[in-house]
């Protein structure tokens, strides 16, 4: 074989990228699907060890001699860990890839996690749990992106919908286990049970494969001895700043200038916000009003597990039906990014109407299975709006910039909805419980045909965006 002719072959190989076997949407179903769970289990571990916490403050509060706002400090600064930790492991991912933040990045949260198990004051407490999360929430920021790099077509959207679907699930499970830690174990012992879980689980990432395009390519190239093509990210002070252009600045920008992003992205937080409420103050309500433990309190997050199964198998549903409703009417171009607002304009009014029925039937002389069968419309509802608004923002944004809205969603919703647990208590306590979660049902309410608007209007907002084409 001449020179040239090796050269030739090299060249084929780097710019035949689309059929080559190492490209992820090339890959075999089988391979795809276990690369899709790596990044649905770790999502699940981030919410997971949020919530395993939440019962355990009162232990908390009693071993280490603190006030009521300062036992939930852990978990309020383990959230804020997940709105910024995003900005750190973006563009790592960029750099090494989505296998180096599934692989490498998680262990060192999950050393954070053991040092909280052993701290012995709220202070260390809490830093612990923060840096647990700026280290944990690595997969939120490169798990969509993953999806993507794999599939095409509607199986994207279901790729998404799966994630998002385990993710949720993290919360309920979370506060269900460590309702029977509370009542039966030290506080340590919720720590303990996520590091055992989030080991489990990084043991079966370790066997993920690398799917991003960009940094596969550039192993090639220096494989094959050719010219490796740039990296995203410049070295040096190029780099910091296109660091805080890109990744820090762009998102605050959008979450001001974007109507878009800047609405869904509230939408969010109240979601979130209204999910950690109910995983402060459902053993609250049930302890108070019908007497259980905290162990039987963790056991009415139920009504949320099986509402959020049957939610994402909903919006599953939901795709499939309006991709073939839109090609009945307009014919196989690409559908309108409006279409993805179907599961929030169902799941809007019917969240608002299960903040009412808790509300109503959370009391004594009603029995118990009606608030938890209001919990699980809750469930329900809450993730037909969080990811149909995810979706929507994924594609109205596209590839280019869309990264960036999902960052300001995800910075927007963490912030606000980790601050609520600090006010839930007292909140309920001071408007009574019906009247408490009849104001959340009221902002609900307020938000509840905000997709609507989307929906019939989003043509002309989109019109006016500059990131948008």
């Amino acid at each position: 074989m001449t020179e040239a002719t090796a050269i030739e072959e090299k060249n084929d190989t780097a710019i035949h990228w689309d059929s080559d076997p190492d490209n992820a949407k090339n890959w075999s179903t089988a391979r795809k699907l276990y690369n899709t769970a790596v990044p649905a289990v770790l999502c699940f571990l981030i919410s997971f060890t949020l919530a395993i916490y939440s019962l355990s403050h009162e232990n908390v509060q009693k071993d280490l001699e603190t006030s009521t706002v300062l036992s939930l400090l852990p978990f309020t600064l383990y959230v804020y860990g997940l709105a910024f930790g995003p900005a750190v492991s973006a563009p790592l991912s960029e750099t090494f890839g989505r296998r180096f933040i599934y692989v490498f990045v998680t262990p060192i949260a999950l050393l954070f996690i053991l040092g909280a198990s052993f701290a012995e004051n709220i202070a260390t407490l809490a830093i612990c749990r923060l840096l647990g999360g700026i280290m944990i929430s690595a997969p939120l920021a490169v798990g969509a992106g993953t999806i993507m790099d794999m599939w095409t077509g509607m199986n994207t959207n279901r790729g998404v919908v799966l994630i998002m679907t385990i993710a949720f699930l993290g919360p309920a499970v979370g506060e269900l286990v460590g309702g029977w830690i509370a009542q039966f174990l030290k506080w340590e012992w919720s720590q303990w049970v996520s590091l055992c879980v989030g080991a489990a689980l990084w043991i079966f990432a370790m066997g993920a494969k690398e799917t991003y395009a960009g940094p596969l390519m550039r192993r090639k190239a220096q494989k094959l001895g050719l010219s490796s093509p740039p990296g995203p990210v410049p070295n040096g002070v190029a780099g910091i700043r296109t660091l805080f252009t890109v990744t820090l600045a762009r998102p605050l920008y959008m979450l001001v200038r974007e109507p878009i992003v800047l609405l869904c992205s509230l939408y969010s937080s109240l979601n979130f916000s209204i999910l950690f409420c109910f995983l402060a103050a459902i053993p609250l309500i049930y302890g108070e009003t019908y007497g259980f433990t905290s162990g039987q309190s963790g056991l009415v997050l139920i009504g949320i597990i099986v509402g959020c199964i049957l939610g994402g198998i909903t919006l599953i549903l939901l795709d499939s039906y309006t991709m073939k409703l839109y090609v009945r009417h307009s014919g196989p171009q690409v559908s309108s990014p409006e279409r993805m607002l179907w599961g929030a304009m169902i799941g809007g009014p019917l969240m608002a109407g299960s903040l009412f029925w808790f509300a109503w039937t959370a009391r004594p002389g009603i029995h118990f299975m009606s608030s938890i069968i209001a919990t699980g419309l809750f469930g329900y509802s809450n993730i037909l709006v969080f990811v149909s608004t995810m979706l929507y923002l994924t594609n109205v944004y596209g590839a280019k910039f869309g990264a960036s809205a999902l960052a300001a969603n995800g910075l927007l919703r963490y912030l606000v909805g980790g601050s609520f647990p600090l006010f839930t208590l007292p909140m309920y306590k001071n408007l009574t419980y019906p009247w408490a979660s009849s104001l959340l049902g009221f902002i609900a309410a307020g938000f509840a045909y905000l997709p609507w608007i989307f929906y019939m209007f989003g043509g002309k907002v989109r019109g006016t965006s500059v990131y948008i084409n």
